[in-house]
C-alpha cells in the first residue's frame, strides 16, 4: 500500500505505511470492511503536514463509533501510559499479570539483601520460582529505559536473590525489568548476558505486554472509553485497576454518573468477554 509523508512527534517527517495502521486495527478486532471504510477515510483528509497523533485519534474517533470495545483496546497502549501519576497502578497491573501465571504476589514490599534492605516493586513466587521485579512506568512512549537502569536493578535484585538462595537453594530465581515503553539495545543486551526477563510494550517479540494484556483478558480501566479521564483516576486512587474488577462488583461505581453504569458494564463485558486459562506464556 502506498505510504505518505507525516509528522511525528519529534518533528521529523517520515513516511506513513497505512499497513502499520492496518495491522494496529486488526489487533484491536476490526473487521476488514471497518478497516477498509477507515482507511480510505483517513486517505481522503490527508492534508500535508498531518501527524501521526492526528491519524490515530481519526481512526479511534471512528473506532469509538463503531464500537467502545474495538476503541478501548485500540488504545491500549495510550491507556497503559495513562496508568497513574505514581506509577504505583502499573506496579499494581503489572502484579495482577504474573497472579494470571499463577504466582502469588505482593506489591511495594521491603526485602532483606545480603548487604542492605531494598524496596520491591513486585515480589512473585509459585511452588517453583520466585521473580523479583522493578517497574518503569512512563507517562512518555518516546522514552527508553537504558543500560543504567538495568545496572541498577540487576544489583539490587542480586542482593536479594544471593540471600534467598542460602535458605532454598534449590529454587529457580529472576529479575525482571519491566517498563510500559521500550528498552534501549544496551539494556536488552545486559539483561540477555545476565538472565534477566525484560518485558515492555514491543519486547520480546513473543510475550511482550499487548500480548500478555490479551492473553489474559486482563484490561486496564484506563482504556475505557465510557468514562472520562477524571472519573477513571477516581476509581484507580481506590485500587481499582482491572475492568474485571468492575464485573467482579459493580458497587465499585459507586461514585460514577448512575446514568454511565450500564455503558461502563457493557464495555467491560465486550472488553474481556470469555477467556481461556489454559495458555500461558514463558517468564
Amino acid at each position: 500500500m502506498n505510504e505518505f509523508q507525516v509528522k511525528k512527534s519529534s518533528g521529523d517527517i517520515v513516511p506513513f505505511s497505512t499497513e502499520k495502521l492496518e495491522l494496529s486495527l486488526f489487533r484491536a478486532g476490526a473487521s476488514p470492511e471497518l478497516i477498509e471504510h477507515i482507511i480510505q477515510k483517513i486517505k481522503h483528509d490527508y492534508v500535508e503536514g498531518i501527524t501521526t497523533a492526528n491519524i490515530h485519534n481519526k481512526a479511534f474517533r471512528i473506532l469509538r463509533n463503531a464500537s467502545y470495545a474495538l476503541a478501548a483496546k485500540y488504545k491500549m497502549k495510550k491507556a497503559i501510559l495513562e496508568l497513574g501519576h505514581s506509577g504505583y497502578p502499573f506496579e499494581k497491573y503489572i502484579s495482577y499479570l504474573l497472579e494470571y501465571q499463577g504466582f502469588n504476589t505482593q506489591v511495594g514490599v521491603i526485602m532483606q539483601g545480603n548487604c542492605v534492605q531494598h524496596e520491591v516493586d513486585v515480589y512473585a513466587k509459585n511452588e517453583e520460582k520466585e521473580i523479583i521485579a522493578e517497574c518503569k512506568h512512563h507517562r512518555t512512549y518516546s522514552y527508553k529505559s537504558d543500560i543504567k537502569v538495568a545496572l541498577y536493578v540487576h544489583a539490587r535484585s542480586s542482593d536479594i536473590i544471593s540471600l534467598l538462595k542460602k535458605s532454598n537453594p534449590d529454587k529457580k530465581y529472576r529479575t525482571w525489568l519491566v517498563t510500559n515503553t521500550r528498552f534501549t539495545k544496551d539494556a536488552i543486551a545486559y539483561g540477555k548476558c545476565h538472565d534477566m526477563y525484560l518485558l515492555a510494550w514491543n519486547y520480546p517479540i513473543n510475550g511482550n505486554l499487548p500480548d500478555r494484556i490479551s492473553l489474559s483478558g486482563l484490561y486496564p480501566i484506563s482504556c475505557l472509553c465510557s468514562m472520562t479521564k477524571k472519573e477513571k483516576q477516581l476509581l484507580l486512587d481506590k485500587d481499582v485497576i482491572l475492568c474485571r474488577q468492575i464485573l467482579e462488583n459493580p458497587d465499585l461505581l459507586v461514585d460514577i454518573n448512575n446514568r454511565k453504569h450500564h455503558k461502563v458494564l457493557q464495555e467491560c463485558k465486550e472488553l474481556v468477554g470469555d477467556i481461556s486459562h489454559e495458555n500461558q506464556i514463558e517468564n
